[in-house]
């Protein structure tokens, strides 16, 4: 706990110092989860001891073979046993009876047979079933057996006998090939026992991973000192495959990692006077690497394992005093020493780790005690610079503020008595300290000063102190300061360990278990400013609790001050609170709504403003990548997590997740209170397990190295994430999405230079600083932004940014969300005008550089940018700035503000430089500044044969004719319409031609001439312009006005304007035979447009034709209106018409309106049954039965199907029911038109398709003014009875349009589907009723006539 091991140098420039010069420290180390104990029973205490052991995976056995020959089964407790410390009895032991003098030699578990193989020394070979509890011989091997060492795959047994020789065989006993372990002289009989003698050492054989090799330590004869090789084998022939040089090694001590690429040995260094080193050897026999133990020269090493991921290597060290575990970890070349764990020397202890847990390791000791350790890689990141990592009894200290270099390589070095076992760093703003609890069971205090007096301190070592002590602490781990002189940790007390006290002042006799231990520190020393305090610390234990369980971790709450959270095994959370705090109370408080669903090895705390809760957010990551927070789990593939936040407060905004499909997620804390990450997230798997459409790809981050890990991450406008790869070295990435909040956060807060520089740094959008509150919001505060940024190169690359897309709507849409009032006030107030924006905030940001920035050449070349960067662009504007300066340059006058603007040629090229070349140009012309176009033109490296005649045919013509010439050439036509009427009468053609050519300008040309008669012919022109373009209409007014009355009758007959055709006639007085014969063409043309109206008028009011015009009025349906005439003229014969056609015409349309309410019953219960089944799909999937069906009905038969035995279609029979079922939806049969016609519960295609087609059926308004004038007329010739009929039919109507009106107005979303389903079965039973309806309307009619 504590330490920095994998870190390149190329790569800790990103990982140390922030560009703004914010601190981290890392944290990084192999700390102990929690040991367990437990004691095997031996049945002769103190004359039998534990010789071998073996272990069952599976069902979590631990096998012991005794000097008595007897087999121990212990049953290891799990994790979660309270009190598993205490002593617990075997579950069997069994006698293996042997004969005198022969013992058991060798011990395995073989996971094939289910039973243990038992080597002798007399060389039997025995088979022994534990749950049978039965031996078999399964063979003898003459010499003894020495080791057996069974292959990773359980199909082939190695071992070693007594005379020397390797023997593999497979499970079936058969002995596949044999071969001499050492290279005997050819005159030695391996079978004399004076020579096999010789062979008493013990042996051992180390499988490569994958099981095709095999290595082994053979004895080099007549070497003094003694020597060995190293051998490796082939697995299939058990031919040598290689062969080391003869060197020095230590026993027969050789593993193999599992990964297959080193073979680790021990060096005998006595004959140099050096102490142990272990050696890393390459599957060739060639030496690798080495490193050196440490330890006494006459220490030895008797057993080393690699862990089954290869990446630790564990040890046991025999002292002179004691025995020592110990276990490495090798990063960037170099072997650091993370775990240091002391024994008594009479323990004689050893080790296995779990075959399937690379952290889990189990010792066990002579006397039958069995401890199980598990331990966690830490990280952590805080907010100092300061890197420390541990190294054995050295702490090595870098801080990445000053000094940007990767371990091993350090800035100071702090060296402790003995090795670090934990450690916790404090940092408050005047107090760095640091408490490490070392593997003699001392504990040490050191302080560093602060950073900026750290430059004398460069690589200086420091010799550390135990602090002074009463008493003893016991075996010490969780390590948390409470405060900077207060500290809070877990003590084990077990007396097998070599640092175990007898006695505890603060309880008298100490019963085993666990205590959380509260001790306060004290310095007796005067502490000196900018040194390092190294002794004259005092450490007493001010408080001590026992604990009723195993205490596997502890965090401060950083709300609370003298405050932290213990975490029990299993997942209990309790809260301490010390007697410094201010309630003055003591004791462990259980936190129900803080605990964990199981043990978590890692855990952190953080607290989170603005939520209306009381305790910090305590979050546990277990050993299967659970997350859990309160009681529930967040993500069940978390790799790592840590948090970010977007102030200086530390209040948590974000959680960042590491997952196992290395994708990376940054988590609003919004959602986690609101329980919205399964919703969000989606449990945090990949999208190709996802497997849905048009994901959002921007709620994850794929991790560029598999395995990487979270270290930390910068907070505030840093915004990174620090990841740590398997290769050791530490990168930094900025998340999109924490980039984006930080951004957010700083614009929320008025720091618009800081937003801007983290918008450059991170390449994001520009238009984020205008667009996060609206381009409105961002104008009021334009001043401001120009004067806190100050620098024109950053403003000019801002305003080329700016475009009228806005980004937070498209670009970002999916990666912040805003949650301040004023910013969502503002967001509702925005524009949809994008030209507006652009050109409106470059105003605004032109305005607030002439009054912000003082004159000076960058400042005009900024004003150019915003010019020419506007929508559309301001280029004469722009133009006439750089005309200016250009003037100026050839003033002969001294000019002082000359020396304020750049020159016009420099002017000049960056404005071509933002813009087109030929809109400048032309924009240059458009000021009729001829030079200045020719200028623009040679910079825009033009060729003059292009530009030059044009300028030279222009400067030949006159000033107006010029100026008409380029408005024409730039389709300035207002312009060049007023430039050729001041040119004078001589160029009327041209004015005229303008006008034909472009004839919007008509009006303008109007204003622009006064002579009558040119008025006129402009009028005329203008009016055969309107006719060409069929506006008849105006084209007659306009022809009225210049009085050609010819042209004027021709456009109103072709538009179909009888009245202003007779009245022109009248004006152009025509004859009366020529008037009569106009009329009835006039009557013709009107019929044949389906006026009959208008056609019976002109024939009754111009030719005095009454049988024809009431005939056209029959035809028109205008029944009062016939009426009306018939009468006028007393012809009785017509009225007779009139009655006769009126009563054809009410037959038609009632058997119309029946049939079309026919028609809507059948639509309304369509539309009522696919809406009614879409919202049961909808229930289906709300409901946690149906969450993983995709329900899909098919239209044309499943809405049939529910609706069997019904009236569901239409009304009528049910031939044809079927046959308008097909020609309404004529192409249902084929593939495509089945899944178009799909009813799920997100789609509403076809109740939109019904919808649609049902409101059409609604009577119109103009339709019912039609039925009015009818019904009149039928009053008006006393048609009682009929009036009754429609009165009928149109009640009926009248009920169906209600339905329709009441079904379609209910058409709300589908979240009220309770609702909407109770008004639809009450719409579908009044359908359903409609004739009943119908009925009761008829008879009411009728009983209201009779009565």
């Amino acid at each position: 706990m504590g330490i920095l091991c994998h870190m390149q140098s190329d790569l800790c420039l990103q990982a140390g110092v922030t560009p703004q010069g914010e601190t981290i420290v890392v944290v990084y180390g192999l700390a102990l989860f929690s040991s367990i104990s437990t004691n095997s029973r031996l049945r002769e205490k103190g004359e039998e001891f534990i010789r071998l052991s073996a272990m069952d995976m599976e069902r979590n056995r631990l096998f012991f073979a005794s000097s008595a020959n007897y087999i121990y089964a212990t049953q290891l407790p799990s994790p979660q046993m309270e009190g598993a410390w205490k002593t617990l009895s075997p579950a069997s032991i069994q006698l293996i009876d042997l004969e005198a003098g022969d013992f058991i030699t060798c011990l395995e578990y073989l996971m094939e047979k289910e039973a243990l193989i038992i080597g002798t020394s007399s060389g039997l070979l025995l088979l022994y079933s534990v749950d049978d509890n039965a031996t078999e011989i399964v063979g003898r091997v003459e010499g003894g057996v020495r080791c057996i060492s069974p292959s990773p795959d359980g199909d082939l047994l190695a071992m070693v006998t007594g005379f020397g020789q390797i023997l593999v065989m497979n499970l079936d006993w058969d002995l596949l090939y044999e071969m001499p372990l050492d290279d005997l002289p050819e005159d030695v009989d391996v079978h004399e026992s004076a020579f096999s003698a010789e062979f008493s050492f013990e042996a051992s054989i180390s499988w490569r991973g994958d099981g095709k090799f095999f290595a082994s330590l053979s004895k080099v004869h007549d070497a003094f000192p003694l020597l060995k090789k190293l051998k490796v084998w082939e697995r299939d022939s058990g031919a040598l495959h290689s062969v080391s040089e003869p060197k020095p090694f230590m026993g027969s001590v050789v593993d193999w990692t599992q990964s297959g690429a080193k073979i680790a040995v021990v060096y005998d260094k006595k004959e140099e006077k050096q102490c142990p080193s272990v050696v890393l050897f390459e599957r060739n026999g060639l030496e690798r690497s080495s490193f050196s133990i440490n330890e006494g020269m006459n220490d030895t090493i008797e057993f080393l394992k690699f862990n089954c991921n290869s990446d630790l290597l564990a040890a046991v060290v025999r002292g002179e005093t004691f025995d020592t575990l110990k276990i490495w970890f090798f990063s960037n070349n170099h072997w650091y020493l993370k775990q240091e764990i002391r024994y008594p020397k009479e323990d004689g202890v050893k080790f296995m780790w779990d075959m399937t847990k690379p952290l889990k390791l189990t010792c066990w000791t002579l006397d039958g005690r069995i401890i199980t350790y598990k331990f966690v890689w830490v990280t952590a990141v805080m907010e100092n610079s300061i890197a420390f990592v541990i190294d054995g009894s050295k702490i090595l200290v870098t801080p990445f503020s000053l000094s940007l270099i990767p371990p091993p390589m350090y800035f100071l070095n702090l060296e402790f008595p003995s090795a670090v076992r934990d450690m916790t760093f404090c940092s408050k703003i005047s107090q760095h300290r640091l408490a490490a609890y070392l593997s003699d069971g001392s504990l040490c205090i050191v302080e560093l000063p602060l950073l900026d007096q750290w430059d004398e301190l460069e690589g200086n070592a420091f010799k550390i102190e135990a602090s002074y002590s009463g008493t003893n602490y016991g075996s010490l781990s969780h390590l948390a300061w409470l405060d900077s002189h207060v500290l809070l940790s877990v003590s084990h007390f077990d007396f097998g360990h070599s640092n175990c006290p007898k006695r505890n002042p603060l309880d008298g006799d100490v019963r085993p278990g666990y205590y959380l231990q509260e001790i306060e520190i004290r310095c007796s020393e005067d502490l000196i400013p900018g040194s390092v305090t190294c002794s004259g610390w005092h450490a007493e234990i001010s408080n001590q609790i026992y604990l009723e369980g195993v205490a596997i971790g502890i965090a401060p709450n950083p709300l609370t001050r003298y405050s932290a959270f213990v975490q029990y095994d299993g997942g209990k959370v309790f809260e301490y609170m010390s007697r410094l705090g201010l309630n003055r109370g003591t004791g462990l408080q259980r936190c129900e709504d803080m605990g964990f669903l199981s043990s978590c090895p890692l855990i952190d705390i953080t607290p989170v403003g603005g939520y209306a809760r009381e305790k910090p957010l305590l979050f546990g990551l277990d050993d299967n990548g659970r997350l859990h927070l309160d009681g529930r789990i967040l993500c069940n593939n978390c790799r790592s997590f840590s948090f970010y936040s977007n102030s200086g407060d530390r209040m948590m905004t974000h959680l960042v997740i590491a997952t196992k499909q290395d994708l990376l997620f940054i988590v609003d804390v919004t959602d986690i209170l609101n329980g919205q990450l399964e919703q969000k997230y989606d449990n945090f798997l990949p999208i190709i397990l996802k497997n849905k459409k048009d994901e959002d790809d921007s709620i994850s981050i794929n991790i560029w190295e598999k395995g990487a890990q979270i270290v930390g991450v910068l907070h505030g406008d840093e915004s990174a994430v620090i990841l740590q790869t398997l290769r050791g070295n530490l990168e930094c990435v900025y998340p999109r999405k924490l980039v984006l909040v930080s951004i957010v956060n700083a614009l929320a807060q008025g720091r618009f230079k800081d937003a801007l520089l983290m918008v450059r740094r991170h390449r994001i959008d520009f238009n984020i600083i205008v667009d996060h509150c609206g381009w409105q919001a961002f104008i009021e505060s334009a001043a401001d932004f120009v004067k806190q940024v100050n620098n024109l190169s950053y403003i000019t690359e801002f305003v080329c940014a700016i475009k009228s897309e806005d980004i937070m709507e498209t670009l970002y849409k999916n990666y912040t969300s805003l949650k301040s009032a004023k910013v969502l006030k503002s967001r509702e107030m925005r524009s949809t005008d994008g030209e507006n924006k652009v050109y409106s905030v470059l105003v605004a940001i032109r305005k607030a550089l002439e009054e912000q920035i003082e004159e000076t050449p960058a400042r005009e070349i900024c004003i150019l940018t915003t010019l020419a960067k506007s929508s559309p662009p301001a280029l004469e504007e722009a133009l006439r700035r750089i005309k200016v300066i250009r003037e100026m340059e050839l003033s002969t006058a001294a000019e002082p503000r000359r020396t304020s603007y750049p020159s016009s040629e420099e002017s000049l090229k960056h404005l071509l430089w933002l813009s087109d070349s030929e809109a400048i140009f032309e924009a240059a012309l458009g000021l009729y500044d001829l030079n200045l176009a020719a200028i623009v033109a040679l910079n825009s490296q033009r060729d003059p044969k292009e530009f030059l005649p044009l300028l030279q045919e222009l400067e030949s013509m006159p000033t107006l004719l010029m100026q008409y010439n380029i408005d024409l050439k730039l389709k300035r036509y207002e312009s060049a319409l007023r430039h050729i009427v001041s040119a004078g009468d001589h160029y009327y053609e041209d004015f005229m031609n303008l006008l034909k050519k472009v004839p919007e300008l008509y009006p303008l040309g109007l204003q622009l001439i006064n002579d009558p008669h040119k008025r006129s012919q402009v009028l005329e022109s203008w009016g055969d312009h309107l006719y060409a373009t069929k506006c008849f209409e105006d084209s007659a007014t306009t022809y009225l006005c210049c009085s050609n009355l010819e042209k004027a009758l021709k456009a109103y007959r072709a538009c179909g304007n009888w009245m202003g055709v007779l009245t022109v006639a009248g004006l152009i007085k025509l004859g009366k035979d020529d008037i009569l014969q106009l009329a009835r063409e006039l009557s013709e043309e009107l019929q044949a447009l389906g006026k009959p109206s208008d056609a019976a008028k002109i024939l009754l009011e111009y030719c005095g034709d009454v049988e024809n015009g009431i005939s056209l009025l029959v035809h028109a349906r205008n029944w009062e209106e016939a009426l009306r005439i018939t009468f006028l003229h007393r012809r009785d014969d017509l009225v007779l018409v009139v009655k006769n056609a009126s009563l054809e015409c009410e037959n038609m349309l009632i058997g119309e309106y029946n049939e079309g309410i026919e028609k809507v019953g059948k639509y309304l219960t369509r539309y009522l049954a696919t809406r009614t089944i879409r919202f049961d799909l909808v229930a289906k999937k709300n409901d946690p039965k149906f969450s993983c069906i995709d329900v899909r009905i098919d239209e044309t038969s499943e809405i049939h199907d529910s609706h069997k035995g019904g009236d569901v279609w239409l009304i009528g029979s049910e031939v044809k029911r079927k046959s308008e079922s097909k020609s309404y939806y004529p192409s249902l049969d084929s593939p495509r038109a089945r899944r178009n016609h799909k009813i799920t519960s997100k789609s509403n295609s076809i109740e939109q398709k019904n919808y649609t087609h049902l409101m059409s059926m609604i009577m119109k308004v103009r339709v019912q003014y039609f039925l009015h004038e009818m019904l009149k007329s039928f009053v008006m010739i006393s048609r009682i009875l009929t009036i009754n009929l429609w009165k009928i039919t149109l009640g009926t109507l009248e009920v169906v349009q209600i339905s329709i009106i009441m079904g379609n107005t209910s058409r709300v979303s589908s979240n009220s589907i309770t609702h909407n389903v109770c008004v639809h079965k009450k719409l579908i039973r009044m359908v359903r009723s409609y004739r009943n309806t119908m009925y009761a309307v008829c008879f009411r009619g009728i009983y209201h006539i009779h009565f």
